[in-house]
């Protein structure tokens, strides 16, 4: 199913996807540790930004995680993304917390494969394209799959969560 190049070593994200049967290809990318912005990541793999996405995790005014999916060119729109939920307020994790919560590391955060899976919530760009890039769940790795199999796969809703960036710094 998957398109890679023989010394990529195949990720959980990966693995998972192969056993759903679902067509992905992995994408490596150097990665720059002073610099893990999605717009450096689309630069790198001479990508269109809004088709690089970056996963970020959020927790709800009750307590409850959900992880948002949004283009490398926008920012999570916190009022927007807690009406798709259902919340009152939304706000990210801490950093200190993604690891312990989902098994991944900033700039390694895939919505596929997380250690306990959470709603997720996709911008509504993300149908716009026939594949997209999402973390392939470690630095350095990029998935790029078919939105709309791997929103799928998550059970994912697609919503108006996001607003243009005010600067191209990323929690990813």
């Amino acid at each position: 199913m998957a398109k890679a190049e023989k010394n990529i070593a195949k990720t959980n994200v990966a693995r998972l996807l192969d056993k759903a049967r679902i067509a992905y290809e992995l994408v490596p990318y150097p990665v720059d540790e002073n610099n893990l912005a999605a717009q450096h990541i689309a630069d790198t793999l001479g990508e269109d930004i809004n088709r690089v996405f970056k996963t970020l995790v959020l927790q709800a005014d009750n307590r409850q995680y959900l992880v948002c999916v949004v283009p490398g060119n926008t920012e999570i729109d916190l009022k927007k993304a807690a009406r798709a939920s259902g919340h009152k307020k939304i706000e990210m994790i801490p950093m200190k917390e993604l690891l312990p919560l989902t098994g991944y590391i900033r700039g390694g955060c895939s919505p596929i494969g997380m250690r306990k899976p959470f709603p997720t919530y996709f911008h509504s760009t993300a149908t716009d394209f026939d594949t997209i890039y999402v973390s392939a769940g470690q630095r350095g790795l990029q998935l790029k799959i078919n939105p709309t199999d791997l929103i799928n796969y998550v059970g994912a809703t697609v919503a108006d969560i996001a607003t243009p960036a005010n600067d191209t710094d990323s929690h990813e």
